[in-house]
C-alpha cells in the first residue's frame, strides 16, 4: 500500500445527541518521497563563480564520471532531468556570468551542481480544499470525479499546493486515482500578457503610484508583459541617472509585475503530478491554505477560482488564482482595502450580480465581502463573531459556501480554550446572504483521541467540501499533520444547524 495512503480503523457513527456524522476511513499522510527541484544558489556571484571555476577545472575523464554518476541517481526521480539541469544551468549563469563557451557536459554539470531537491511534503499534508472534476466522462450514474488540493509543507515550513484526484461514487464510496512517481513545478511564463488598467489600479493601491511611475505606465501598451515592463524601464533609465524617485517607482512596479503571473504545466503532466510551489518574493515562506470553487458565471461559462495566503515571512498578501483546466494557472494579487487577512472564501456564483465573498478582515469575526470585480474588495459588512465557547478566541471560514435549496451552507472554524480548533456549520439566506438563518451552537467536528495529536495539536481544519448525492462530502486536515473525510446527509447538517 502506498505509505501517502492508508486505511483507519472502521467508521464509528457518533452518538445521536451529536451531528449524524461518519468518519471515513480513508486517510493521507504525508511522504516525504514526493520531491521537486530547485535551484540551488550557496552565496554570492564571487562564491558561483569560484564554483563554476572547479567544475570547469575538472578533467573530462572526471567531468564524465561525475556526470554519469548523477544521471544515474537521479533521472529515474524526475520526469526530464536534462531539462532540469539546463534550467538550472541558465538561472546560476545569469548571476554569475562567465566568459567560457561552456560544452554540453559542462552545462549539464553546473546545472547539476546548483540544483537540490525538496521534500515537498516531508513535514505535513493538511488544510485540503475538493471541486469537481472538469472532466466527468466515463462516471457511472451517481459517481462524481473531483480534484483535492492540499497543503503540503517541507523544509523550513514552507507551503506548497499539491493535487489529487479520486472518484466518490453514489453510495459515497471514495477512491483515489493512480498517484504519479514524480512531482512537477512550473517557473512563471515570462510572456504572461498583464493588463495596465488594473496594475495602474493595484500600483496606486500599495502607494507605489508617483510622478515616475506615472512615465512608465504612458510607456506600456494596453496589454503587456513583465519583460516589457523591464525594457521600458531599461530605456527610460538612460535619461534619469541617479533618481531615486525613478528607482523607487520602478522597483515597485517590477514588484508588482511578478506578483502576478502565469504557470503553464505539460498537457500530459497528471495533475497529481503537479505542485505550486512559491516562485516570488511575496510567495517566499509559502502559499498557505489555497481554498478552491467550480464558479459558473451568470452565462454558463465555468471557472476554478483558488483563493490563498502569499507569505514571506513577514508579511501575508491575499493571492487569487483562475483556472479553467487545471493545466494553466493565472496568479494575481487581491486589491480593496477589505483584502486584509488570511481565509478568504468566494461565493460559487454571483449573488444579486454582484460576486460574493466570506473573509476574516480583522483576524476575529466573519465578514461578507461584495464586489462587481473578483480582484477589487472594498464592501464588507459583518456577519458574525465569535459567540459560542469553542469559538470564543476567533472565527474563519471553513471553504466556499454550498448551495442548497434551503440557503447557503457555510461550514467555519473556532478557535477556543488551548487553541483548540473545530468545524462548525451556519445557514445564510440563498438571496441575502448577509442573514443567518440559523447557526450551530456545537462543533460539528471536534478533534477526538485519535486526531489531536500532530505537527498542531488539537485542530480539525478544512479549505472546502463537496456536496454530492444528498450528501457533504467533507475533506479535513488533523493536526496539520494529515488529512481524512467524512460525510453527513444534507437534511441532517440542515437539522443539526437549526436545532
Amino acid at each position: 500500500m502506498n505509505r501517502m495512503f492508508q486505511q483507519c480503523e472502521n467508521p464509528k457513527l457518533m452518538s445521536d445527541n451529536k451531528p449524524k456524522l461518519t468518519r471515513r476511513t480513508e486517510q493521507f499522510i504525508s511522504d516525504d518521497r514526493r520531491v521537486i527541484t530547485r535551484l540551488l544558489v550557496p552565496g554570492d556571484a564571487e562564491r558561483i563563480r569560484g564554483i563554476i571555476d572547479r567544475i570547469l577545472n575538472l578533467s573530462h575523464e572526471q567531468a564524465s564520471g561525475q556526470l554519469d554518476e548523477v544521471m544515474r541517481n537521479f533521472s529515474g526521480r524526475h520526469r526530464n532531468v536534462v531539462g532540469i539541469f539546463d534550467r538550472s544551468a541558465r538561472e546560476i549563469l545569469q548571476i554569475a556570468p562567465v566568459d567560457t563557451v561552456l560544452t554540453e557536459q559542462q552545462r549539464m554539470l553546473v546545472g547539476a551542481y546548483f540544483t537540490m531537491e525538496y521534500a515537498i511534503e516531508a513535514a505535513a499534508l493538511f488544510n485540503p480544499s475538493i471541486v469537481p472534476h472538469m472532466d466527468q466522462s466515463g462516471m457511472e450514474d451517481g459517481a462524481c470525479r473531483f480534484i483535492l488540493s492540499l497543503r503540503a509543507t517541507g523544509e523550513g515550513h514552507i507551503s506548497s499546493i499539491a493535487f489529487r484526484t479520486g472518484v466518490v461514487d453514489a453510495r459515497g464510496n471514495i477512491t483515489f486515482e493512480e498517484l504519479s512517481p514524480y512531482v512537477a513545478s512550473v517557473m512563471p511564463d515570462r510572456d504572461a500578457i498583464k493588463d495596465k488598467y488594473q496594475f495602474f489600479l493595484k500600483l496606486i493601491e500599495m502607494g507605489g503610484y508617483n510622478e515616475q511611475a506615472g512615465h512608465i505606465i504612458d510607456e506600456l501598451p494596453d496589454r503587456f508583459t513583465a519583460i516589457d515592463l523591464q525594457h521600458v524601464v531599461a530605456e527610460l533609465r538612460q535619461g534619469v541617472t541617479g533618481d531615486t524617485d525613478f528607482e523607487d517607482a520602478a522597483e515597485s512596479m517590477i514588484w508588482l509585475a511578478h506578483s502576478n503571473y502565469q504557470l503553464s504545466y505539460p498537457t500530459d503532466c497528471p495533475i497529481s503530478e503537479m505542485v505550486i510551489f512559491p516562485v516570488t518574493e511575496n510567495e517566499s515562506r509559502g502559499i498557505e491554505d489555497a481554498r478552491f470553487v467550480r464558479f459558473v458565471d451568470d452565462d454558463g461559462s465555468v471557472t476554478y477560482y483558488g483563493t490563498y495566503t502569499a507569505y514571506n515571512g513577514f508579511h501575508i498578501l491575499p493571492q487569487i488564482l483562475t483556472t479553467k483546466d487545471f493545466r494553466r494557472f493565472h496568479i494575481m494579487t487581491m486589491n480593496g482595502k477589505c483584502v486584509q487577512n488570511k481565509g478568504m472564501a468566494l461565493f460559487p456564483r454571483k449573488v444579486g450580480g454582484k460576486f460574493m465573498m466570506i473573509g476574516r478582515l480583522d483576524n476575529e469575526n466573519l465578514f461578507l465581502m461584495r464586489s462587481s470585480n473578483v480582484r477589487f474588495w472594498n464592501d464588507a459588512t459583518k456577519l458574525r463573531g465569535p459567540e459560542q465557547p469553542w469559538e470564543i478566541i476567533q472565527i474563519g471560514n471553513c471553504g466556499s459556501p454550498i448551495e442548497t435549496e434551503h440557503g447557503w451552507i457555510l461550514l467555519t472554524h473556532g478557535v477556543g480554550p488551548m487553541r483548540r480548533y473545530c468545524i462548525g456549520a451556519m445557514l445564510l439566506d440563498l438571496d441575502n446572504p448577509s442573514k443567518i438563518i440559523a447557526s450551530a451552537s456545537r462543533p460539528l467536528i471536534e478533534p477526538n483521541e485519535k486526531e489531536r495529536e500532530g505537527y498542531v495539536p488539537n485542530v480539525v481544519y478544512t479549505c472546502g467540501a463537496l456536496r454530492h448525492n444528498g450528501q457533504l462530502l467533507i475533506p479535513y486536515a488533523v493536526s496539520d499533520s494529515a488529512t481524512t473525510f467524512a460525510n453527513i446527509a444534507i437534511d441532517d447538517l440542515l437539522d443539526f444547524i437549526t436545532s
